[in-house]
């Protein structure tokens, strides 16, 4: 299945896949891009780019939540075609490096292989390369706090647990929330539809993954752009508060 790119605010463009999303911001020709999908999504990101009328050589920067191998799947490429500097959170860098591991091990997934929708999902991961060992070679510290100086001027939003340096993105003019992983509404190994965490085993610290939907819920928006799962249009309160509610039953 094809990503399916809408835009759901002025400049700000949602790119909704099976498996994962990403986003794009414009200003004129320049692009930001949010997260890369898979590596098997490279051809997929990049017509992305050209589907909302801009080239793929406009990318000025790449932003990413968090370097797992779904969202950081295309940035190097990014980066070596194009010269856009690959920006993450200080605290994410020497995980984008791989100088460090905070991601689901095989055991992992093979200790929960017998949930529903974990064996379809892992499948799939395999075909779009997502047991490649992918990293970002010089990954640049983005500056915090404040505004990035990027198509679109996401505002980066320390909220770690899935992984140390997991980071959103808000876009406070446009009352959105870029949660990444932090906070998604869908994911093939999920029983449950809507604003939820991903099930434990993705996290690297499951309490402080909890605790940041606290810092989601005081971010002033009504539009939820995901790492997984459709967008949410709504209170993003309201969504990181349901979110909370299913912690305690999750699994």
């Amino acid at each position: 299945m094809k990503p399916n790119t809408v835009e759901i605010a002025d400049g700000v463009f949602f790119v909704h896949s099976e498996m994962v999303n990403w986003v794009l911001l414009t200003d004129g020709d320049a692009v930001t891009v949010i997260d890369t999908g898979y590596p098997g999504q490279r051809s997929d990101v990049e017509d992305s780019i050209r589907a909302i009328g801009r080239n793929p050589h406009g990318v000025e920067a790449v932003l990413i939540t968090h370097a797992h191998v779904d969202h950081i799947g295309s940035a190097q490429y990014l980066a070596d075609t194009y010269g856009a500097p690959v920006l993450v959170h200080p605290d994410e860098v020497a995980h984008a490096r791989r100088e460090c591991h905070e991601v689901a091990t095989p055991w992992d997934v093979l200790s929960n292989i017998w949930r529903p929708g974990v064996l379809p999902w892992a499948i799939k991961l395999i075909q779009l390369g997502g047991t490649a060992k992918y990293g970002i070679d010089s990954p640049t510290a983005m500056p915090v706090p404040g505004a990035l100086d990027c198509p679109g001027a996401p505002v980066p939003v320390l909220a770690p647990g899935h992984t140390s340096g997991h980071t959103i993105y808000h876009l406070p003019n446009r009352g959105v929330v870029i949660s990444g992983d932090a906070l998604i509404t869908g994911h093939l190994t999920s029983p449950v539809s809507g604003p939820q965490l991903l099930p434990r085993w993705f996290d690297h610290d499951r309490g402080t993954a909890a605790e940041s939907l606290r810092i989601i819920g005081e971010l002033d928006a009504d539009i939820l752009l995901p790492g997984h799962g459709p967008i949410h249009h709504g209170s993003v309160a309201e969504a990181a508060a349901t979110a909370r509610e299913r912690v305690g039953g999750d699994r």
